[in-house]
């Protein structure tokens, strides 16, 4: 029965340090991933863009999906591959 307590001692701690990392975490730009990148416009989902744009200032803030302005970063190469993704912004 120890086991099962530690298993469940063990999500908590888990579950607690994904929401207190989310509190911590404030409109701001997105880190620069650690591989070459590019900046892909059109595909990002609903605040998961990673910076600002006319109509917002920051990442997180895109209010709708596939938002012509938005962007995220993707491995160099990629953005093209993605249907509705743009190297350009619209």
């Amino acid at each position: 029965m120890q086991s099962d307590s530690k298993s469940v001692w063990l999500a908590a701690v888990a579950v607690a340090a994904v929401i207190a990392s989310t509190l911590g975490a404030g409109a701001e730009p997105a880190p620069v991933p650690q591989f070459s990148v590019e900046k892909c416009y059109g595909v990002a989902a609903a605040k998961q863009n990673d910076c600002q744009t006319a109509t917002h200032s920051c990442a997180g803030e895109a209010k709708e999906s596939h938002d012509p302005a938005s962007w995220i970063y993707v491995p160099t190469g990629t953005c093209t591959k993605i249907a509705g993704g743009s190297l350009k912004r619209s």
